[in-house]
């Protein structure tokens, strides 16, 4: 287990999944992107699994992109899939259905600073950094950073980020939007977690379908999001977790969700 480049483990409906590159700084390559993609897809279709927390391991993480893959990079198609730089991986992990809480220790930059912001929700070590450097390297963010920074800060707080390529810390990037909670440091997984299981408890269906228009907002028109939003609604409305959780309410008993 301690050599598996990324840890999956369990803890009730909530999985764990730990970036395991410590002596690279939880670099994100080929390997551990592929990784990473591959349990998304099982968990996806795992009923038993209703929420995920993503950390890295020994108090960092993600310290970016792996450089060395610079290279391949340049040498695959602008259209195709780019496995180099994880594939579909940041278009499966923003539209991912069930929630994704990112538990950020020591640094979250470049690559880890968009893995946080495919996230859902981010929990954060007081200590931690954020930050979006890769002009300083000559390039700039292929993981759907310009544009998720953009949403989550808003233009000029983005633009500051992303052209002077400075970090800020976890309380800047909390009044700023990325980060929901600060932690005392080392206390990010256990916050994010015991959140994540507060998520499990209740109606997987629900949750997926807030989650689902909660995310349209971004792309779509007000008077279009509220539409989606009543969609939404009426489908859970009739679902069987909405008489299970008006039934236990009215009973004054803990509900039993099936996500139907």
């Amino acid at each position: 287990m301690t050599d598996t480049i990324l840890r999956a483990t369990r803890d009730g409906a909530v999985a764990l999944l730990e970036l395991n590159r410590p002596r690279a700084k939880n670099a994100l390559n080929e390997e551990l992107l592929a990784a990473l993609n591959e349990e998304l897809a099982a968990i996806r279709h795992d009923d038993s699994v209703r929420a995920v927390v993503l950390s890295g391991a020994e108090g960092i993480f993600c310290a970016g992109a792996d450089i060395t893959a610079f290279d391949k990079l340049r040498s695959e198609s602008l259209l195709g899939e780019r496995k180099s730089a994880g594939g579909t991986i940041w278009t499966d992990l923003a539209t991912f259905s069930k929630p994704v809480i990112a538990a950020v220790e020591g640094l979250a930059l470049g690559g880890g600073c968009e893995l946080a912001l495919a996230c859902d929700i981010v929990v954060a070590g007081r200590s931690a950094k954020f930050g979006v450097p890769e002009v300083k390297l000559g390039v700039i963010p292929g993981g759907g950073g310009t544009q998720r920074l953009i949403q989550a800060v808003g233009k000029s707080k983005a633009l500051a980020m992303l052209l002077t390529g400075d970090f800020i810390s976890a309380a800047k990037a909390e009044t700023a939007g990325i980060v929901a909670e600060v932690t005392d440091d080392g206390e990010s997984v256990a916050i994010a977690l015991a959140m994540a299981q507060r998520i499990a408890k209740n109606s997987p269906l629900a949750v997926a379908l807030a989650k689902d228009a909660a995310l349209r907002a971004l792309e779509i028109s007000l008077s279009q999001g509220l539409e989606h939003e009543k969609r939404n609604f009426h489908i859970a409305l009739n679902s069987s977790d909405c008489h299970e959780g008006q039934a236990a309410f009215l009973e004054k008993r803990t509900p039993h969700f099936t996500g139907r």
